[in-house]
């Protein structure tokens, strides 16, 4: 099952090595959010998280399914109460700044009511461009990719790709202005 999740196919997440798997993501990130030293901080979210740029920064309280699915770039910035939802993959890029509460999620699942009955659940990757500014309580659902330099006001929920350079707000995100 787990190789089924990485390849973005269904999956059932009772499978044994992915309950594994969740379970250690749980104990890491319990650790990392308890633990105020800066350095052991950096050492557990590199432990935790697929990769992570230098200069990087994730507050606590962060939460993640398996955090090996995270792609963290070089001077980044979480503010508290990130929900990284990671049963696909999720990148984000350099310079990326998000805000208080933030949720990121890559989950889906079926329509039919009898095959979530069943365990069965999906993916989408989700990828945040280089230079983007996501304000507090943005909810960013599977599938999307927001483009460079953009900037998506609190409280929006991003349904769809986002091209680079502009502000987008609302629910869901609807592009209101172009940048530069």
């Amino acid at each position: 099952m787990k190789d089924r999740m990485l390849a973005g196919q269904e999956y059932r997440a009772d499978d044994p090595d992915l309950v594994t798997d969740s379970r250690r993501a749980a104990a890491l990130t319990a650790r990392f959010n308890a633990e105020l030293d800066p350095e052991r901080r950096s050492e557990l979210m590199t432990e935790l998280l697929g990769s992570v740029g230098a200069n990087s920064t994730i507050r606590s309280e962060f939460r993640c399914d398996y955090g090996y699915n995270v792609h963290v770039g070089a001077n980044v910035f979480v503010n508290w109460g990130a929900v990284f939802l990671d049963v696909g993959r999720i990148t984000v890029g350099d310079f990326v700044q998000i805000g208080p509460n933030v949720q990121l999620l890559t989950a889906t699942h079926p329509l039919d009511a009898g095959r979530r009955r069943e365990g069965w659940e999906g993916s989408e990757p989700l990828t945040v461009s280089d230079d983007v500014w996501l304000g507090g309580g943005v909810i960013v659902l599977p599938g999307v990719t927001i483009g460079a330099r953009t900037v998506v006001g609190a409280g929006a929920v991003v349904t769809t790709d986002l091209p680079a350079d502009v502000v987008a707000v609302g629910n869901p995100a609807r592009v209101v202005r172009q940048l530069g």
